[in-house]
C-alpha cells in the first residue's frame, strides 16, 4: 500500500489540533456556565438582585414648635422638590445629558452650572462645599426646591422629556406666625447637613442623620435638633438598567420628630417686637441734644421673662424673615444677614449684643456695698461731680441732691454717690494699682449675680458679657500692649490726638487699675459689658429674693403621640449671699423710681398701687456714639428689660413701649387693671402645657389641670 503523501499527513494533523482546541474551548465554556449557574448561581443572582433595587431615604416630618397656648411657631408645610438620578443620567447618550440639564434649568430657573454643583458628590475633586452632594450615591439628588406645582406637573406629565428627573413632594418648614410673631432669633433656620456632621453620624452610628439631613443651626431649632428631626425611613424600590422605578420592594416608615413647647406667649411677643419697632422708628425722627443730630437708633433688644427664669418674650431688631432659609438661601441673601450696613440681622440682640449697662448697674452695686460696710442710714453726698485724681466725674447734667441715703441714690440715679463708694473700696482694699488679686467687693457682688459669663439659657451662641476687673485689666494689656505701642512708637510728629494720647498712656501703664476704673465700674460705664439677657436675670433674682436661675426658652418635649418626654425647667444655680432685709431694701428702692423716680414722669396714670412697678433708668455713654438707652423693670411677676443702642435716655426712649408691655400683660385700660384683658390668659404664663389630642390637636392648656 502507497505511503501517503507528507503533505495530507500536515493536514489531517491540522484538523485533529483544530478539533482539540474547539473541543477544548466548548469544555471550558461548559465548566464556567456549569460554575456561573450551579456553583455560584446563588450568589450572582443575589448580586444581580441588589443591584436591581435601591433603598431611598424617606426623610421624617421634622417636630413642630409650639408657644405655651400650644400656638404653632413652626410647621411643616409640603413642598415639591425636583431631583435628578445621577445614574440614568450617565446612561444618556453623548450630548443628551447637556440637553437634559439645559430643560431642566429652564423649567425650575435654576442655573445650569448649579445644577451641575449640586450633582458633584461632597468630597470629590471639584466639589463646592454647601452646594455639592452628601447623601447616598444611589439616592436622586434635588436640585430645586420649593418649585411652584405646576413646574412639578410639568415634569411629571412630560416623562419622555425628562428621563432621570424626578418630581416629588416633601415636607419644609413653615411659619404661621401667629398674632404676627416673627420671633426669627429665637427659632433659628436650618441647613443641610455638613460632610463633617454626615462622617460623626456615621461613626456614632445615629440614625437619625443621613446625607440629605438637614440640621439646626440658631436658636432653639440648634439648641433642641436631635429631639425635634425624627428618624428616617427608608424605602427599597425595584428598577431597570436605565433606573427607572418599576415598583417598591418595601417600606420602613419614618418616625416624626418631637414637638417643643416653649414658654413663649406668641400674643406676648408679638407686641413686644412691635413696640420694639415702633421704639426704633420714633426714635430716628427725633434730634440728640447732645450731638445735634438724629439719633441712630441702630439695634434694639426687649426681654420678658418671669421671676423664675423662663423667658416668655425676646425680641431683637435688625431681624430678618426666617422663611429665608427654607429651600436654601442666596449668596445675596446670605450677605445682607451678616452685613454690618444693614444692622447684622443675623446677630441676636438679646443675647449676643454686649453693652454697657450704665445706671441699670447700680442696684447690683448696692446690694454688694450693703453687705460690705454700708447700710441703709449711710448718707453720702450727691454733689455736681466728684475729682478723681486729675479728673472730675460729673453728675448725670451735673444736677446735685445733697446728702441722701443708697434709697434716693437709686431713684434719681445719683452717679457721684455711687462714684465714692467704688473711690472708697479702691481705696481701702486695692489702692495698688498693680495688683491684680486685691480684693473688690463690687466685682464680687456682681459676679455672684452671674455677670461675666454666660446665663445658661438654652439658645446657642450666647456672649459671655464681661466684668472689667483688675485681671481682665491685665489680661487685655498683654494681648494688646505691642498693638498700642507700635501706634505711640510712630508718632513722631506728637499728635495729641485721643487714639494717640490712649495708646501712649496704654503702653506705659495700661495694665494699672486705678481709681478712675473702680468710679467707673461702681455706674455700669467703662469696659464693662452685659446682654439684655443678663440684665433681665439680674433683675429676676432681686425680684425673687436672690435665687440666680439659668433661663430657659423650652417648657418640654412631647413625643407623636402626645405623652410628656420630658419636662425643662429653668434651673437654680446660685444664692446671693447677702441678708434678706438688704435685699428687700432695694428692691423697695427701686419701687421708688417708678412713683417719684426718673421714671414716675412716665407713668402718670398708671396703677401702681395695684401693679406694684420696679424699676431702674440708665443711659450708657459709650465713647464716638450717641449713649445707649436702657430700662429695667419688674414686680413679683415679670421682668421687661428695653435696650436701644444709640437711643438716648433710658426712660425718655423707652419709658412709653415699657408702659405698654406692662398695660399688655395686666388688661389695664384706663388705669384700670383688667385681668380678663391681658394677653396672657390668667395674667401669669401657665405651668400646665398644651393639651394633644389624639386627632393631632393641639388646645391650650387647662388651668388647674396637673400633668
Amino acid at each position: 500500500m502507497a505511503a501517503s503523501p507528507p503533505g495530507s499527513r500536515r493536514s489531517r494533523l491540522r484538523i485533529v489540533v483544530i478539533q482539540a482546541l474547539v473541543f477544548s474551548l466548548f469544555a471550558t465554556l461548559f465548566v464556567r456556565l456549569y460554575y456561573l449557574q450551579v456553583v455560584g448561581g446563588e450568589s450572582y443572582q443575589a448580586r444581580a438582585a441588589s443591584q436591581s433595587v435601591r433603598d431611598i431615604v424617606v426623610q421624617p416630618a421634622r417636630g413642630l414648635i409650639v408657644d405655651a397656648e400650644g400656638r404653632p411657631l413652626v410647621a411643616n408645610r409640603t413642598s415639591w422638590v425636583i431631583s435628578i438620578d445621577r445614574t440614568m443620567l450617565g446612561k444618556l447618550p453623548d450630548g443628551q445629558d447637556r440637553t437634559l440639564l439645559r430643560r431642566v434649568s429652564r423649567t425650575t430657573g435654576v442655573p445650569v452650572k448649579r445644577i451641575r454643583a449640586t450633582l458633584v458628590t461632597c468630597g470629590e475633586e471639584g466639589s463646592e462645599p454647601g452646594v455639592c452632594w452628601n447623601g447616598s450615591p444611589y439616592q436622586p439628588v434635588p436640585v430645586a426646591n420649593d418649585v411652584k406645582r405646576a413646574v412639578a406637573l410639568r415634569i411629571l406629565e412630560q416623562p419622555e422629556d425628562f428621563p432621570s428627573v424626578l418630581a416629588e413632594a416633601q415636607t419644609v418648614r413653615s411659619y404661621p406666625r401667629p398674632f404676627g410673631a416673627n420671633l426669627a432669633h429665637v427659632l433659628g433656620y436650618l441647613s443641610p447637613i455638613t460632610a463633617e456632621e454626615y462622617d460623626q453620624a456615621i461613626a456614632e452610628e445615629d440614625e437619625s442623620l443621613n446625607g440629605a439631613s438637614v440640621v439646626g443651626r440658631a436658636g432653639v431649632e440648634k439648641s433642641y435638633d436631635k429631639w425635634l428631626r425624627g428618624v428616617p425611613g427608608h424605602r427599597s424600590v425595584r428598577v431597570d438598567s436605565m433606573g427607572r422605578v418599576l415598583g417598591e420592594r418595601g417600606l420602613v416608615e419614618s418616625q416624626p420628630g418631637n414637638t417643643l413647647v416653649t414658654s413663649i406667649d406668641s400674643r406676648l411677643q408679638a407686641l413686644v417686637e412691635k413696640e420694639l419697632h415702633r421704639t426704633l422708628i420714633k426714635a430716628r425722627q427725633e434730634t440728640d441734644p447732645v450731638t445735634n443730630r438724629r439719633f441712630e437708633a441702630d439695634s434694639g433688644a426687649v426681654v420678658v421673662m418671669d421671676t423664675s427664669g423662663q423667658v416668655i418674650a425676646m425680641a431683637s431688631e435688625p431681624t430678618y424673615d426666617p422663611k429665608l432659609w427654607v429651600g436654601g438661601i442666596s449668596k445675596k441673601q446670605l450677605a445682607r444677614l451678616y452685613s454690618e450696613q444693614a444692622g447684622t440681622p443675623l446677630l441676636a440682640r438679646a443675647t449676643q449684643a454686649q453693652l454697657a449697662p450704665g445706671s441699670t448697674w447700680k442696684p447690683f452695686m448696692s446690694v454688694s456695698a450693703l453687705r460690705n460696710g454700708y447700710s441703709p442710714d449711710t448718707r453720702l453726698e450727691c454733689s455736681s461731680g466728684l475729682q478723681v485724681g486729675n479728673r472730675v466725674f460729673k453728675n448725670y447734667e451735673s444736677a446735685a441732691a445733697g446728702y441722701i441715703g443708697f434709697d434716693r441714690a437709686l431713684q434719681i440715679s445719683c452717679n457721684t454717690f455711687f462714684y465714692r463708694i467704688g473711690y472708697n473700696f479702691w481705696q481701702r482694699y486695692g489702692s495698688d494699682p498693680t495688683d491684680v488679686d486685691a480684693f473688690d467687693p463690687l466685682v464680687e457682688g456682681a459676679q455672684e449675680f452671674g455677670f461675666g459669663e454666660q446665663t445658661g439659657v438654652d439658645l446657642p451662641g450666647e456672649a459671655s458679657g464681661r466684668i472689667a476687673d483688675r485681671r481682665w485689666k491685665q489680661r487685655y494689656y498683654e494681648a494688646m500692649k505691642d498693638y498700642y505701642c507700635e501706634i505711640d512708637e510712630k508718632n513722631t510728629t506728637g499728635r495729641r490726638d485721643f487714639e494717640s494720647l490712649f495708646a501712649h498712656e496704654f503702653c506705659l501703664e495700661g495694665n494699672y487699675y486705678r481709681a478712675g476704673d473702680a468710679v467707673n465700674f461702681s455706674i455700669g460705664q467703662g469696659d464693662t459689658l452685659v446682654t439684655p439677657l443678663q440684665l433681665a436675670r439680674g433683675y429676676a433674682t432681686l425680684a425673687n429674693g436672690g435665687t440666680v436661675y439659668e433661663p430657659r426658652v423650652a417648657k418640654a418635649i412631647v413625643g407623636p403621640d402626645g405623652k410628656v418626654v420630658k419636662r425643662i425647667k429653668p434651673k437654680a444655680v446660685a444664692t446671693i449671699d447677702a441678708k434678706p432685709e438688704t435685699m428687700r431694701y432695694v428692691d423697695q428702692a427701686l419701687l421708688g423710681t417708678s412713683t417719684s423716680g426718673t421714671l414716675s414722669w412716665k407713668l402718670e396714670g398708671f396703677p401702681l398701687s395695684q401693679v406694684k412697678l420696679r424699676a431702674k433708668t440708665g443711659s450708657a455713654e459709650v465713647w464716638g456714639k450717641q449713649s445707649s438707652s436702657w430700662l429695667a423693670t419688674y414686680d413679683e411677676n415679670f421682668v421687661v428689660v428695653m435696650m436701644v443702642t444709640q437711643g438716648g435716655t433710658g426712660s425718655g426712649r423707652n419709658g412709653d413701649s415699657v408702659r405698654r408691655i406692662w398695660e399688655s400683660l395686666y388688661g389695664i385700660q384706663g388705669g384700670a387693671v383688667t385681668p380678663s384683658e391681658s394677653v396672657i390668659s390668667g395674667v401669669t404664663p401657665p405651668e400646665q402645657l398644651p393639651n394633644f389630642q389624639r386627632d393631632g390637636a393641639i388646645l391650650p392648656p387647662k388651668r388647674g389641670d396637673a400633668r
